[in-house]
C-alpha cells in the first residue's frame, strides 16, 4: 500500500525539466551535449533590473510582504496591463505569485472540483493537463496539428464545451509551437464563449513580448464583455530573462484574486521580496530593449527553421512568436538507426538524437501532438547551427524500414 495521495499519483514530473536535467547530467559526465529543452532566454537580466535588486538588498527589503505581492509591484502590474493590453485592473484584481506556473496552479486549485472539465488546446504546455488532473478535474484536449497552424477553430471549441466545462486555457504565443492567434481569431473564439457563460478563460500571455510579424492580442481586450470571467496571466520570466527570480502575475475578477491569495497564504506566502523589487523595476523601466531581443530571436528562428526543413524526414512551420519550433517528424517514424533499432515514436526520435549526436529535445508526446518534437532556440546562434547540423547528420544516418 502506498502512502502517497491520489492527487500526486495523477501527475508526472515535468517532461521539459526531465530533459533539461538529463542533458545537464550528461554534460557533467563529460558528454558534448547541446540542450535545447529549456524555455529559458540566454540573454542577461537588464542592468537596471539587477541594480534594483541590489538596492533592495542593501535597503533591507528582506522581510515578508503582502501575501500576493507588494503594492508597488501590483501598481507596476496594473500599469503594464494598461500600457500594453488596454486593460484596467484595481489593486484587488491583481495577484503576484511565484512564477506563472504558480499563478495557474493557484487559479485552477481554487476553482476546480472533481468532475469539472478544462479545455486544453494541443499542442499544450506540459503543465496544463497535470495541474488540472492534480485538482481532480479532467483536461479535454482539442488537437490542432501543423496543417491547422497549431490553432483551434471556433467550431471545434464549441464541440468540446459541455455543462461540466469550467475553463478554456488559451496560450498565445504558444509554448511549444510559437503559434499566435490573431485579433480576429480571438474574436471568433470569443463568440463561442459568449454563448457559453459558464466557461471562464485563462489567457496565458507569458510570451507576449516575443512576437514577430503579428500584433499581440489578448482576449479580455479583444472581447471586453468577457473581462469579468477572464484571468490574464503573465510574468517576468521570458521578457526580462528572470526565469530564476520566479515572479508571475495576473489580473482578473476580485473574487478569484482573493481566493488565490487565500490559498497562497497557506502555501508559499509571498514571492521573494527582492525578486518583487526587481520585477517592479522591470515593469516600470524602459522597454525599448525588448525590440532588439525580438530581432535576435527572429534571426535564430529563421536559421533553425531553414536547417530543419533541409533535414530528411522533418517538416517545420515558421512560428510567429515565442522561441520554440515544433518540427513534424512523421518522416522519421519507422526508420532504423545505424544499430538497427526502429524509431516507433517521437520519444524514440528524441532519444536517438540525444544518444547519437548529443542534442537534447523534448518529444511531442509530452505536448499532446505526435510525432513531433520541441526545440527551444533561446540559445546562441553558434550552438543552434551546431545542433541543427548534428540533427541533419543523425537523420541522414537513418535507414528505411
Amino acid at each position: 500500500m502506498t502512502f502517497l495521495s491520489d492527487a500526486i499519483q495523477r501527475i508526472q514530473p515535468s517532461p521539459t525539466l526531465v530533459v533539461t536535467q538529463k542533458a545537464a547530467a550528461l554534460k557533467e559526465a563529460g558528454r558534448n551535449v547541446i540542450g535545447l529543452g529549456a524555455g529559458e532566454p540566454d540573454m542577461p537580466v537588464p542592468d537596471f533590473v539587477a541594480e534594483a535588486a541590489i538596492a533592495a538588498i542593501r535597503g533591507g527589503q528582506n522581510k515578508y510582504t503582502n501575501v500576493d505581492g507588494t503594492n508597488a509591484l501590483k501598481e507596476a502590474v496594473r500599469g503594464k496591463f494598461k500600457r500594453d493590453n488596454n486593460l484596467d485592473y484595481s489593486l484587488d484584481q491583481v495577484t503576484v505569485n511565484v512564477g506563472g506556473k504558480h499563478t495557474i496552479f493557484n487559479a485552477l486549485l481554487v476553482t476546480l472540483n472533481p468532475g469539472d472539465e478544462v479545455i486544453v488546446p494541443a499542442p499544450y504546455w506540459v503543465s496544463y493537463p497535470d495541474i488540472v488532473q492534480f485538482c481532480g478535474a479532467k483536461p479535454v484536449f482539442i488537437a490542432a496539428g501543423i496543417e491547422a497552424g497549431f490553432k483551434i477553430t471556433p467550431a471545434r471549441l464549441e464541440a468540446a464545451i459541455t455543462p461540466k466545462t469550467r475553463w478554456l486555457i488559451l496560450n498565445s504565443p504558444s509554448n511549444p509551437t510559437g503559434a499566435v492567434y490573431t485579433r480576429d481569431e480571438i474574436a471568433a473564439l470569443g463568440e463561442v464563449l459568449r454563448r457559453n457563460p459558464h466557461v471562464w478563460i485563462l489567457s496565458d500571455d507569458m510570451y507576449e513580448h516575443i512576437i514577430y510579424d503579428i500584433a499581440f492580442a489578448t482576449i479580455a481586450d479583444v472581447c471586453p464583455d468577457l473581462y469579468d470571467r477572464t484571468l490574464t496571466v503573465n510574468g517576468a520570466s521570458k521578457a526580462y530573462s528572470m526565469t530564476g527570480w520566479r515572479i508571475g502575475f495576473a489580473g482578473g475578477p476580485a473574487q478569484l484574486i482573493k481566493a488565490i491569495a487565500k490559498i497562497q497564504s497557506q502555501s508559499t506566502t509571498n514571492p521573494c521580496s527582492i525578486a518583487q523589487a526587481a520585477a517592479t523595476a522591470a515593469l516600470n523601466g524602459p522597454q525599448d530593449f525588448l525590440k532588439a531581443r525580438v530581432e535576435t530571436f527572429r534571426g535564430r528562428r529563421d536559421l533553425v527553421v531553414s536547417m530543419l526543413n533541409q533535414t530528411d524526414g522533418l517538416k517545420c512551420a515558421t512560428p510567429d512568436g515565442a522561441f520554440y519550433v515544433y518540427p513534424d517528424c512523421t518522416g522519421l517514424i519507422g526508420r532504423k538507426t545505424p544499430s538497427g533499432t526502429t524509431l516507433a515514436t517521437d520519444e524514440d526520435v528524441a532519444g536517438y538524437l540525444l544518444e547519437a549526436e548529443g542534442v537534447a529535445v523534448v518529444h511531442g508526446g509530452a505536448f499532446g501532438v505526435s510525432p513531433a518534437f520541441r526545440i527551444s532556440y533561446a540559445t546562441s546562434t553558434e550552438l543552434l547551427e551546431d545542433a541543427c547540423t548534428r540533427i541533419q547528420r543523425a537523420c541522414g544516418a537513418l535507414k528505411a524500414a
